[in-house]
């Protein structure tokens, strides 16, 4: 070791470190900045708007407001709700149950509809009549009446032949 002017050792002493430590931690923190600034920065961000949307949940909970509570559990309100809730299904009931009698009604005039064409069919068998021609005739029948009674026909288009007259 060597002594220096006042007898002290040379090197870093107290004096010496407070300057050369704020130096050292300057240049620690300026790589660190420059190096990871961005990514510092963005996680900064991310946490804030985490933290922000964490609070808004927090706020927003029925539980946390003391009024929002108590109107809440209002008796009437919830009674006239319950109320209102099964006068709706009720009427939903009402309109499924309507709909499914239609519908067995429906089946049941295509179950005698498909009845009398079988009669028929029968009746022209015994006569010694056809009953594919028969059969086609009725279902034609049927499906002019279906058609007739159901929408308005459709007009077809002219067409033109594919290839010329000559």
């Amino acid at each position: 070791m060597e002594l220096g002017v006042d007898g002290a050792a040379a090197g870093p002493g107290p004096a010496a470190l407070g300057g050369g430590g704020f130096e050292v931690l300057h240049h620690t923190v300026g790589s660190l900045l420059s190096n990871y600034g961005w990514y510092i920065l963005l996680a900064g961000v991310a946490i804030y708007l985490l933290i922000q949307k964490i609070s808004q949940g927090l706020a927003s909970r029925p539980g946390s407001h003391p009024g929002a509570a108590d109107a809440a559990v209002e008796p009437d309100v919830v009674v006239r709700r319950q109320e209102a809730l099964a006068a709706a299904r009720l009427r939903m009931q009402e309109e499924l149950n309507a709909q499914a009698e239609r519908y067995k009604e429906k089946q049941k005039q295509l179950e005698e509809e498909k009845r009398r064409q079988k009669i028929a069919m029968w009746e022209s068998m015994q006569q010694g009549k056809s009953y594919k021609g028969n059969l086609k005739l009725n279902q034609q029948e049927v499906e002019s009446g279906a058609s007739a009674s159901s929408a308005v026909p459709k007009s077809k288009p002219n067409k033109k032949p594919l290839r010329g007259g000559g």
